[in-house]
């Protein structure tokens, strides 16, 4: 395979850059976006000035104004950040059609094939970040690799306004000596798995004994073997060719309580199924993911009769196979996800009722009424429980 050239565009503290931006006299001044300080509000970004008092995302409020009280605790403007980031789109929009989101603020972009128009790949990230300064008043970090990975990778290594190319003959001289936790999808359990055979670098990690790790690690060793590698397969796939959503969450602590696990489960999928929703798009097949502390991963899937796009069907659907599951495995559970696959942008095939059962049509007016109001007010300012009863 020839090689490819692919950027990964991160916009710096997204959501607090924004509320800097539009309001002039929180510039250089800690500030917090997120929910009510009070509750289960949580951190949803966090500007540069308050990331030095060890505020971050996901962190709940409490926590983050104890840290630091005189910070500026501002709401949620989601419709202002998806209109910006629909015009950053664009922007990436006449540079190549090949763009794959990962978030509201970060997105890669291969341009193998737009270097003929633009030049270098080098030259359209410069007039990217160039471009969303210009139109926006925002800063973006740039990286540009070969693959996926070291793209990513790249982007993060000099925010803000970073702009960091990773070639070949660059590759292990910069990984080596990065902490493990560098390496995409290593958190914390996993660090710390690692650090207790002494494994603290890529480099580490690079020439550690397959078999030795393989026995700490099982099937992901390969994985993190290629990675420390510098080496990612991976193609940039667009949202309207993707055939699957999901999301999964790594405990830092293994967990035996099921209703910990069910109501993370519920969450995952709230935000999965908004997504679908939000594309206009339908799934047919329902998948849970769970690994257990030995580090072994079992999948069950069920396909629906006809595709959906409702939360409380895909739910049904997903605790089932979660009680099939629990029925023959009792192991702690490290990390838990679910996903929506055989994804579709109609609902071909379904059989109509004449009769539409009332909790369903009852179903789908509170996930319209529950998108409505997120969409305007924040993502997490109405979201149901998984106990609920409805």
């Amino acid at each position: 395979m020839a090689d490819r050239s692919i950027i990964h565009v991160d916009m710096d503290a997204f959501f607090a850059s924004v509320e800097q931006r539009d309001f002039p006299h929180l510039r250089g001044q800690p500030v917090i976006v997120g929910g009510p300080t009070t509750g289960r509000g949580v951190v949803c970004a966090a500007s540069y000035e308050a990331r030095k008092f060890g505020i971050h995302s996901a962190m709940a409020m409490k926590i983050a104004v104890q840290k630091c009280p005189h910070a500026h605790v501002m709401p949620v403007r989601s419709k202002v950040y998806g209109e910006i980031s629909r015009q950053i789109h664009q922007i990436f929009l006449s540079f190549t059609p090949h763009i794959e989101p990962l978030s509201i603020d970060e997105a890669f972009l291969d341009v193998t094939g737009s270097k003929p128009l633009f030049g270098t790949a080098q030259t359209i990230g410069k007039a990217i970040q160039k471009k969303i300064f210009e139109e926006t008043n925002l800063v973006a970090s740039v990286g540009i690799s070969h693959n996926k990975f070291l793209a990513k990778l790249a982007s993060d290594l000099d925010k803000p306004n970073g702009f960091v190319i990773i070639d070949k003959a660059s590759t292990q001289e910069i990984l080596d000596p990065l902490n493990i936790k560098r390496i995409w999808g290593v958190g914390k359990v996993t660090t710390n798995k690692l650090n207790q055979i002494g494994i603290q670098t890529i480099y580490d990690l690079r020439n550690y004994p397959s078999d030795q790790l393989h026995k700490i690690m099982g099937n992901q060793t390969d994985h993190l073997k290629a990675l420390a590698h510098g080496k990612d397969l991976r193609s940039v796939v667009p949202a309207s060719e993707r055939k699957s959503i999901s999301k999964d969450h790594t405990f830092e602590k293994d967990i035996a309580d099921n209703q910990i696990l069910l109501n993370t489960l519920f969450d995952q999928l709230q935000h999965i199924a908004t997504m679908l929703r939000r594309e206009k798009r339908y799934a047919k097949t329902v998948t849970i993911k769970i690994r257990n502390h030995l580090f072994q991963t079992v999948t069950r899937s069920c396909s629906l009769e006809n595709p959906s796009d409702e939360t409380e069907l895909f739910w049904q659907t997903a605790k089932i196979l979660f009680q099939k599951y629990q029925q023959t495995n009792h192991a702690p559970t490290r990390l838990i996800g679910i996903g929506l696959s055989q994804l579709s942008a109609d609902q071909t095939g379904v059989q109509l009722s004449l009769f539409e059962n009332k909790k369903q049509t009852k179903m789908k007016d509170i996930d319209q009424l529950i998108d409505q109001i997120n969409d305007k007010f924040g993502n997490q300012t109405v979201t149901r429980r998984a106990n609920d009863e409805t």
